[in-house]
This record gives structure tokens, sequence and C-alpha cells, in this order.
């Protein structure tokens, strides 16, 4: 690949997962602070994401008919960035999902798009890709810095530099390379959803796994959710006279995305050394004990433990969702690499979050006596999930190796 078009892919990455990344995590606390809104509000807030990316797959098949990909991504970032600032209007928590739900069924499949873009410019994308999509990551660390250094995480700010930076992305997509969609033709609703996929279900271990990600991806919903907000309060209960906004939470929240980057870096050598088997089985055992260190750390005595549970996100994330994609790619055969993938995304992204952020809404709702949080209640429940999953795991794995040892003899 030539130098000019990598640039210009990284470019296109970044500015992708600066939008991103300037609203998702901080939105809980923009709502919960500017607009009062309920648990189960922020909750349905973060649901609308998961909708969208359910109903992505479908929109991009009926896009797919008249729009060239980078001609996409420029429309839908242009609308995308009206709708970010109507998100941050003036409307109430009851009107706010439905704004919400629009903006990211504009967002949702420009994530897929600039895959697209990127590995249609590739002779080799298994190779090549990895450096581009990492300046996603960088550019995730960057802008909730930059929200972090400037306070304000709480503030309609972080809807209008996310709408700035689709504008730019939107003109910018226009001069992208030339890539015009691979596939010919409408695809039908078996192949969105990856039916040629399903015959993985027959091999009982990918089934187990497959299930587990769904239920996982609950507690994973907690962090997205609830950790910017939990962080504030803890901070807010160890030094009251400080203001909220001198805390710089998204800053310190960055370092999980700086550990996403190390572990993904050591991934291969964990991969060689423990197998995927175990490499899943630390997964689970991390989300454990970084909702126990959310659960029990104080900003003042035990800060070391709201550290190490933001630090483990590098574990959590890569040693089960990363390597459960190479997992994946090792079950499904050349014909079904897609569809397996797109199978895993849509199961994970869209049902899992899904359920785990209306459940993390409701749980938020249960633990709140007028404006007070239980913030070490609201943790123990993940926590638990997350055990549970981790112990269905190892059971069901352990009586299929069993089962497979008996017919073998």
């Amino acid at each position: 690949m030539k130098f000019g078009i990598r640039l210009q892919l990284s470019i296109m990455m970044f500015l992708q997962f600066c939008v991103w990344g300037a609203w998702y995590g901080q939105m809980s606390k923009y709502l919960t602070v500017q607009l009062q809104a309920t648990g189960d509000q922020v909750g349905s807030a973060y649901a609308a994401f998961s909708i969208a990316m359910i109903a992505a797959p479908f929109l991009l098949d009926y896009w797919q008919i008249d729009f060239f990909l980078r001609t996409r991504i420029g429309s839908t970032q242009f609308i995308g960035s009206g709708l970010t600032l109507l998100a941050g209007g003036s409307i109430g928590p009851e009107h706010f999902f439905w704004v919400m739900l629009l903006y990211c069924l504009t967002f949702a499949p420009t994530i897929a798009l600039t895959n697209s873009i990127a590995m249609g410019q590739m002779s080799d994308p298994e190779k090549e890709f990895p450096a581009i999509r990492v300046f996603g990551t960088v550019a995730w660390i960057f802008i909730t810095n930059l929200v972090g250094f400037l306070g304000v995480g709480d503030n309609v700010m972080i809807f209008q530099i996310a709408m700035v930076i689709a504008g730019l992305l939107g003109i910018y997509a226009f001069f992208l390379p030339h890539t015009p969609p691979t596939a010919k033709g409408s695809l039908d609703v078996g192949q969105i959803i990856g039916k040629d996929a399903f015959v993985l279900f027959k091999d009982r271990s990918f089934l187990i796994f497959f299930i587990s990600s769904i239920l996982i991806c609950i507690p994973l919903s907690f962090y997205y959710t609830w950790a910017n907000p939990s962080l504030t309060d803890t901070y807010q209960l160890a030094f009251p006279a400080a203001e909220p906004n001198t805390f710089n939470i998204e800053n310190k929240m960055s370092l999980g995305q700086v550990s996403e980057v190390l572990f993904l870096l050591l991934l291969p050598f964990a991969y060689q050394r423990f197998g995927v088997k175990n490499i899943l089985i630390i997964g689970l055992v991390a989300w454990i004990i970084r909702f126990i260190g959310f659960g029990y750390g104080t900003a003042d005595a035990t800060p070391w433990m709201l550290y190490g549970a933001i630090l483990l996100h590098g574990i959590c994330f890569d040693f089960f969702f990363v390597s459960g994609q190479i997992y994946t790619n090792q079950k499904a055969g050349s014909n079904t690499k897609s569809q397996a993938q797109g199978l895993i995304t849509l199961a994970t992204y869209g049902i899992g979050m899904f359920i785990g952020s209306i459940v993390a809404g409701r749980v938020k709702q249960q633990y709140t006596q007028e404006t007070i949080t239980n913030w070490t209640q609201v943790w123990l429940v993940p926590a638990g999930i997350a055990a549970i999953v981790l112990f269905l795991f190892i059971i069901f794995l352990k009586t299929i190796l069993e089962l497979k040892i008996y017919h073998n003899s």
C-alpha cells in the first residue's frame, strides 16, 4: 500500500473514533448531571446504540444500491452531526432516547463502512489492517483526554465536539480513495444475519463461547454506562470541597485504552503460552476483579483499586473479545469467516449490549435513593453475572471434554 493511501486511511480511522469517543463514555454523566435522567433513561440511551448495531447490516444493504462507500460515510456523518447537535440541545431525558436512536442509526453503519474502505485498499488485510485500526484506539485516548483536560465530561460540549469532528469527517470522506462496494446486488436476510455461519453451532464448544459472549456483554455494558459517573461520585465523596470537573475522570479512564493497546500486543504470546480456552477464562476472571475494584475502591484510601479496575480493561476486552474473534476465525471455514464475524458482532454489540444497557439502567435505579447511589451494590451485580458466566463456561467446557474422552475410549 502506498504511504499516501495509508496516511489517508489512518486519518479516516482517527476521525471516526474521535466522533465516537467524544460522547460515548461521558453520555451517562451528562444525562444524570444536566438532564437529571433516571437510571432507566440512561440505560435506554445506551440501548439505542445496540439497536442501531442490530439494524446497521440491513441499512448497509439498503445503501449498497445507491452510494459508493465514501459517499455513504460523508452523507451519514453530515446527518449525524446535525442529530448530535440536537442531542445536546434543550430536550428532556424522556425524549433523548429517540434523538439518540436516530443519531446512532446514522453512526453505527459508518463503523463497518470505514473498515470496508480500509480493507478495500489492502492486498493483505490481515497484516495491514491492524496498523490502520490502531489509530482508532489512539483517537479514543486523545479525545477522552481532551474532554478530561477541558473538564466538560458532564457538559453539552461533548456533543458539540462530536458534531464538529463528524462534519470534518463528512467532508474528508469525499476525498478518500475510490472504493466501490465489493458486493454485487442485494443481500438476503439470511446472508445479513450470517446464516451460513449457523453450522458452527453444531460444535458445542463454539456454542458455549457464543452464549458466553452474549452474557458477558451484560457486565461490559455496566462499565461503559456507569464507570464515569461512579468514579466521579467516588472522588466527590472523598474530596467534597472540590469541583467534579477537576477530577479529570476521562483522563483516568483513558488509561483503559492504553492498557488495551499493550495487551493487544501481548495477545499473540499469551495465545501461544496458554491457548484460547485459558485466555478466555483469564478474561472472565479479570471482569470479576475489576468490578470488585470499582465497587470497593475509594479515591482517598484505596485509589489503587480504582486504577487497577481501569487498567484491567486491556485484559478484559482483549483476552475475551479479541481472542474470541480469533477463535471464531479458526472455527469458521474460509467461506464463512466474514459471516461468522458479523454474527458474533450482531450477538455481542447488538443483542448482548442491548440487554446489558437495560439491566444496567434498572440496577442503578434500584440502588439509588433520591440522588445518592450505592455504587458498591451496583458493581456487585455485574461482578456476580461475570462469576456466573465463568462458572458455566468452565463447567460446560469440562463436560464436553469428558464426553469427547468417553466417546474416544
